[in-house]
């Protein structure tokens, strides 16, 4: 603008004045013609200019964007490769690797891993090695304080110092191909969120590929499926304030008249494990259990916490009930919902299967693990669902400067220092400590805090009276089975190979953490069931509460023996269901934990199975059919308990009547089902946290069933809050509906017909890293939704939310489905959460999302042929000369 006075002279100089005016008087006129001119033609110029500098700026971004999305066609020479390897993809850029040798194949699939997820890789490494105040800076310590203190990184770096040369090959294989693709590709060129994050740490340089990188996530996926030691530290908390019947009516036993368990009569003729062809195979070892360091809630915020919703279904059904009359396998885990998702799909398969090259598999795998986790090769089946087994303990610690006391004497803590460097920042120094149960954790977390603070006079909780502890300092250890070194990273080459029951359950053995149940079914129709892992054997205590650790007698005294654990070969009923409830009845000689989930999804899942062959033969499309079932079961439960209520306000009574006409399904278009989950949700904090003493709503399955007792003793104390001003059972329930009617009002209108639970339970697909960087710019880069979603938690169709959080939002998710037809493989189909690709924008981001969302599953090839037809992309990797 400075500029316009000499322009506007400028022209009025060499203006021609008007006709008939002084020349002298004259205003200028076509001068002033000209400066309005000239100031549109500036205006434009102005608009001009800043669109093309946007569109520059449009430009900038999408090459940055796009420079990183992977080469899919051609030839791409490499060093490090024996022979050529074909990578197809389908129109979803699910990958078939197929390669003369199995050195090759995992090289292939590191290559094929960094092209579609390495920062998705790198991120979990630095998650695993708590290294990620590295990337992000010193708002990261406290996280990597705790995961140093748990220190998975030196665990995985022993169990790779343990592998056999075969499997260890594998691992090297796959780290030389992520660093063959590294080697082309730096910075920007791998990812968009390197060219993010250089924004803040310009200095961040991309390391090099470890096996010990990839082993150490299996340790990350352990402590998403550890057990139970969240509900060991809640009761422990509530044991200081509640009594011990109290908290017996707030954590209940299994019903087990009424809800399944997953072994109601063991095989005791199955096939014995036996080691197959595969020289990946190995013996199970008896490692002797090594103190490391670790901490623990912090990491859940990044690698999803035990809470609402983790777990999973999976059931296989024998061919005598079947269409086809060979078996169809179901698997559907439910994890943190995460963009990209969990899972990586491809297929894995050795140009002529042979003793050097055994590999013919296809399934679900994680990005930065070589071979397949869940799926099928030619002739078997397999899939997972959390056992839910205790396999972690909290031991309280008499601590004593550098000693803590056990079996009356002072033995020394065992220390380490870990020096975290911090991104814009200096170093920080962490010592860790400690005793011979495992790391000391308290002091990291609210809640281990809180339990070594006592008050503790003798009495733990255990399941028998603890010695009285000495007086002083408490602190609380950690005991958990995947701080020992293990062998699941051999198991998962034992699985992708094996060819009957024998070498699968060859590969349980070998499958110690997390603890799994596991499923299978082969060509031959058979199907059967075996529980791997490393299941402790306890001493005095049931490891429900903390137990005294300066007590030897509560210490672990060794680990289940495999031939023990619950196994079931072709059992009559001609089906298994697993859905983390328990594994066998109560007659059981080993006590295997006491928080299993309280099975109101395996019930479903039994009655619709049971359903669906009273109706004849079982398809792929009745399986399907049962993964998208979304029956509330605690819904319809309220149905019955508010069949007596009238309310006062009429306009809640209009939302009550909702329910009358509800089909207890949780649709996402239901305005029946978004008042039944508002109004179990406003129940469930009347009775249990809207208290001066407040009792946590952490797993609804549990408070399905304390509920559903309390409906039927309306002379229960936890009717009355006083609090709330309110006494008596038909005085809570009218308060929960009424508060339930206005509470929907603000969020969705006056209109109940107009309500919907899609959008209250909707889910926002959020990259774990720069999608919650509060930028909103950088989370619209990454971050998908909000989409509306049916199911709910306990729900077949698991979606789970929290309880009292203020939102029914998603959190946990079918990570997940595939129906496996053993009849005919290309007859399987599959799906995952979002899509392959981990590059924002790129056409596989969440292209496999809508499927997921409205339940449709897409097919599953896998005979050679059709999916070399079905490619839509070829790419050769060849040897480097």
């Amino acid at each position: 603008m400075s500029d316009l006075p000499a322009l506007t002279g400028s022209h009025a100089t060499h203006a021609e004045p008007d006709a008939g005016a002084p020349a002298s008087d004259a205003p200028p006129r076509p001068a002033r013609r000209s400066l309005g001119r000239r100031i549109g033609i500036i205006a434009f110029s102005v608009v001009a200019g800043l669109t093309v500098i946007a569109l520059i700026a449009a430009g900038v971004v999408v090459w940055t964007i796009q420079r990183s999305f992977p080469q899919l066609d051609g030839t791409v020479a490499v060093a490090g490769l024996d022979a050529e390897v074909t990578v197809h993809r389908d129109a979803l850029g699910i990958p078939t690797i197929v390669a003369g040798d199995s050195h090759d194949l995992f090289y292939a699939q590191g290559y094929v891993h960094a092209q579609d997820r390495f920062w998705e890789m790198d991120f979990r490494r630095h998650v695993t090695s708590g290294r990620l105040s590295e990337l992000f800076g010193a708002s990261q310590l406290p996280t990597d304080t705790f995961l140093r203190t748990l220190g998975w990184r030196h665990v995985a770096e022993e169990e790779v110092a343990a592998l056999d040369d075969t499997t260890r090959g594998y691992y090297e294989a796959y780290a030389d191909g992520v660093n063959a693709y590294l080697a082309d590709h730096d910075g920007a060129d791998v990812s968009l969120e390197y060219a993010i994050l250089g924004m803040q740490n310009s200095s961040y340089e991309i390391e090099p590929w470890t096996p010990a990188d990839s082993v150490a996530w299996l340790k990350a996926m352990a402590w998403d499926l550890r057990g139970n030691v969240e509900e060991e530290t809640e009761r422990a908390i509530l044991a200081q304030t509640l009594s011990p019947e109290q908290i017996a009516e707030l954590y209940p036993g299994y019903p087990y008249d009424t809800n399944p368990v997953i072994v109601p009569e063991i095989t005791t003729d199955a096939p014995a494990p036996a080691p197959g062809d595969d020289p990946a195979a190995v013996p199970a070892a008896s490692v002797a259990w090594k103190e490391v360091g670790s901490v623990v809630e912090a990491a859940s915020a990044l690698l999803g916490g035990v809470g609402e919703g983790i777990g999973s279904n999976s059931w296989v059904v024998s061919g005598a009930l079947t269409e086809s009359g060979l078996p169809l396998l179901s698997n559907d885990p439910h994890l943190g919902a995460a963009l990209p998702s969990v899972w990586h799909q491809v297929g894995l398969r050795c140009r002529t299967v042979s003793e050097d090259c055994p590999f013919d598999v296809a399934g679900f795998g994680f990005s930065g693990v070589p071979g397949v986790v869940i799926g099928h090769n030619a002739q078997i089946a397999w899939g997972f669902t959390n056992l839910t087994a205790d396999v972690t303990d909290l031991y309280l610690e008499k601590i004593d400067g550098d000693a803590y006391w056990r079996d009356g004497a002072l033995m020394p803590l065992e220390t380490r220092t870990e020096t975290l460097r911090v991104a814009g920042g200096e170093d920080v120094t962490l010592e860790v400590r400690s005793t011979v149960h495992g790391p000391i954790v308290s002091g990291l977390t609210d809640g281990f805090t809180a339990v070594a603070s006592g008050p503790y006079t003798g009495s733990t909780g255990a399941a028998t009276p603890a010695p009285a502890g000495p007086a002083g300092e408490y602190a609380v250890a950690l005991r958990w089975t995947a701080l020992d070194p293990g062998t699941t990273a051999s198991a998962i080459f034992a699985l992708n190979t094996a060819q009957d029951f024998a070498q699968f359950r060859h590969a349980a053995t070998l499958f110690d953490v997390p603890a799994q149940n596991l499923v299978y079914a082969d060509r031959d129709g058979n199907i059967g069931y075996q529980a791997p892992g490393r299941l402790p054997l306890r001493g005095a205590g049931d490891g429900t509460m903390p137990q005294p650790g300066w007590d030897s007698a509560y210490d672990w005294t060794g680990f289940i023996p495999f031939d023990d654990l619950p196994v079931s070969y072709n059992p009559a009923s001609g089906y298994i269901v697993t859905a983390n409830n328990p594994l066998v009845a109560q007659d059981y000689p080993y006590f295997l934990g006491s928080d299993f989930d309280y099975g109101w999804r395996a019930a479903r899942i039994t009655d619709l199975l049971e359903r669906a062959i009273a109706g004849g033969k079982l398809t792929a499309d009745d399986m399907s059919a049962v993964q998208a079932d979304q029956e509330f079961w605690i819904g319809k439960r309220l149905v019955a308990a508010y069949a007596d209520i009238t309310l006062e306000d009429a306009d809640a009574q209009r939302a009550l009547d909702l329910l009358d006409s509800w089909d207890a399904q949780n649709t996402p278009d239901s305005p029946g089902a978004a008042f039944a989950n508002v109004l179990w949700d406003e129940l469930a904090q009347d009775l249990f946290a809207r208290r001066d003493d407040p009792a946590p709503l952490s797993d609804q399955a549990r408070l399905f069933l304390v509920v559903d007792t309390l409906l039927d003793e309306p002379g229960s104390p936890w009717w009355t809050n006083d609090r709330l001003d309110v006494s008596g059972q038909s005085e809570m329930l009218q308060r929960a509906a009424t508060d339930a009617y206005a509470r929907l009002v603000a969020l969705q209108g006056d209109n109940p017909d107009a309500w919907n639970w899609g959008d209250l339970h909707a889910i926002t697909l959020t990259s774990d890293t720069f999608g919650s960087s509060g930028i909103a710019p950088i989370e619209w880069l990454f971050n998908r939704g909000p989409f509306p979603v049916g199911g709910g938690s306990a729900v077949v169709d698991a979606t789970g939310w929290y309880l009292g959080d203020g939102s029914f939002a998603t959190q946990t998710v079918p990570s997940m489905r595939m129906t496996v037809d053993l009849s005919d493989l290309d007859a399987s189909r599959w799906n995952h959460l979002t899509g392959t690709s981990g590059h924002a924008f790129h056409p596989n981001y969440d292209d496999q999302f809508a499927d997921w969302q409205q339940q449709r599953q897409t097919p599953w090839l896998f005979t050679r042929e059709k999916v070399a037809d079905a490619a839509t992309n070829t790419l050769v990797l060849t040897p480097a000369s």
